[in-house]
């Protein structure tokens, strides 16, 4: 069989489904902060997405939490699952809605790229320690692993992904300044960026006083659908809570009810999947009609318009929403404070502000690699320097890392033999 012979700009072109006129085209990308030939089989952002998935930060996330640390069992989410599902997820929005599905799963691979090891419990713990030394916050820690850390390219530090996908990262929660404030101004640079933003801002604008893209949109909302519902899953798993609890809750509550009226005599293991399944379908399809309805009502066509609006396009309807607030409002009783995570968090205080001190009081204890970091950057005489650095070491640590490097600083009981 003979096969047509397409040409480069043909092949650059090529999207699994025709785009909406407010979708990102590959083809009219703004580029990347370093000029490098353009793939003559992949678009832009298929090689943005290649690059997150083969960075070392992305396959550190099999050994990060999501809620439960690695060692509780096999089955609970770490952050690496959790992203393939914001992923999926994004996808199959993108995809009903005829935006671009490569973009949004690159946005929704690296949006996690930067959380610490044991989650928020880690990212608590990292913040008391930093906040002396310019705070810590997990989204701008993503940025700087995709633009400063990852380092495997002879031409440059970092990914040098396109300026969507930078985009996407930094402001898929919506814009990071008012959107009234001058551009042009450095005042709102030094009052309200972080160091890592200034720097970005400096080689590319990324615009931060407007929405992102609708793929950016689609990665936000697909991230919350994936870990409610999956927190749900792993909290039944460990017996936090029951399926009576979660019968109260009330887009839990009318899936069950969907679940055991549909199936009568369903052992619990399928119920508890098959009601999942769901509402997480439940929530996609609310997100896609609402959408849909904010499109048309706001009249967006082009995806300057997408960041231009006034409101987000990409959202739950309000009754959605209220269903959402209430099912977090469960989790956070129920499962997020609950007294096995509190354990957890005191344990995951003393090893993450115990490497903290020990590095910051004693820098030669660092890896050599990491020492010679702190010396090049002058941290040796400079604090705020020396923790930012040891802040990027530690964020970039697993859970099983932490531990250990905890254990080997401050085990006394040493293998005598």
């Amino acid at each position: 069989m003979e096969f047509p012979e397409l040409d480069k700009q043909q092949s650059y072109n090529y999207c699994a489904l025709p785009l909406a006129n407010y979708a990102s085209r590959p083809d009219i990308s703004l580029g990347r902060i370093y000029e490098e030939p353009e793939s003559e089989t992949r678009t832009c952002f298929q090689r943005d997405r290649d690059r997150i998935i083969h960075a070392s930060s992305f396959r550190r996330l099999k050994y990060k939490t999501q809620v439960f640390v690695y060692h509780e069992g096999d089955h609970y989410r770490t952050r690496l699952t959790h992203s393939l599902e914001v992923a999926q997820i994004g996808r199959t929005l993108a995809r009903s809605l005829f935006a671009n599905e490569d973009l949004a799963e690159a946005i929704a691979l690296a949006h996690d790229l930067g959380h610490t090891p044991f989650a928020h419990l880690g990212e608590e713990a990292l913040k008391e320690c930093m906040k002396l030394y310019g705070g810590f916050d997990h989204n701008d820690q993503s940025i700087r692993v995709l633009t400063h850390l990852e380092h495997k390219y002879p031409r440059w530090i970092g990914l040098n992904l396109t300026w969507e996908t930078l985009e996407g990262v930094v402001k898929h929660n919506g814009p990071i300044i008012s959107k009234n404030a001058d551009k042009m101004s450095a005042g709102w640079r030094k009052a309200n960026l972080s160091e890592t933003l200034c720097d970005i801002q400096n080689q590319i604008d990324l615009r931060l006083n407007s929405y992102a893209s609708i793929e950016a949109q689609i990665a936000a909302l697909s991230d919350d659908i994936a870990y409610n519902n999956h927190d749900v899953k792993d909290g039944l798993r460990a017996k936090m809570f029951t399926l009576k609890d979660i019968g109260h809750v009330p887009i839990l509550g009318r899936q069950l009810k969907h679940v055991r009226d549909e199936y009568p005599g369903l052992s619990e293991r399928l119920v508890i999947a098959e009601l999942v399944r769901n509402v997480v379908g439940e929530m996609v399809s609310d997100v896609y009609d609402e959408t849909c309805m904010r499109l048309r009502d706001m009249n967006i066509n082009s995806a300057e318009n997408v960041r231009m609006a006034k409101n987000p396009c990409v959202a739950f309807s309000e009754k959605m929403k209220k269903d959402v607030d209430e099912l977090r409002e469960f989790l956070f009783t129920n499962m997020y404070h609950h007294h096995r995570l509190n354990r957890i968090g005191y344990k995951v205080d003393q090893i993450i502000k115990g490497l903290f001190k020990a590095f910051m009081t004693r820098p030669e204890t660092l890896p050599h690699s990491w020492q010679v970091k702190v010396e090049e950057a002058g941290g040796k005489k400079d604090d705020k320097v020396r923790a930012r650095i040891i802040k990027d070491y530690i964020a970039g640590m697993t859970d099983r890392y932490a531990i250990r490097e905890h254990g080997q600083l401050y085990d006394l009981q040493w293998d005598i033999k």
